[in-house]
């Protein structure tokens, strides 16, 4: 699903507008980078919680060549679904 079909079905379910929904997804999109680059957990309740971890640097292989090297540490962004959202979709 795409960010404009995601947000005409919210425009359909809540009586917005499809401009006026669009708006509310970007901002929260916004909202949320901004929480995750703060190294903030956001959780979403009956959908999951996102939260950033630090990834250590680690021995890494090339398979091709067999040129072992180290792959830089980095921050990687994890989600867990709810319980619920887990039923709802099995």
């Amino acid at each position: 699903m795409t960010t404009k079909e995601l947000s005409s079905r919210i425009a359909e379910a809540t009586g917005m507008t499809k401009r006026q929904s669009e708006q509310l997804m970007n901002a929260a999109v916004d909202v949320i980078t901004e929480a995750l680059n703060e190294d903030k957990t956001v959780l979403l309740q009956n959908f999951g919680q996102l939260k950033v971890k630090e990834r250590p640097s680690r021995e890494v292989m090339n398979p091709k060549t067999g040129e072992k090297r180290t792959a830089e540490s980095k921050r990687v962004i994890t989600f867990a679904p709810n319980p619920t959202l887990k039923q709802q979709v099995r």
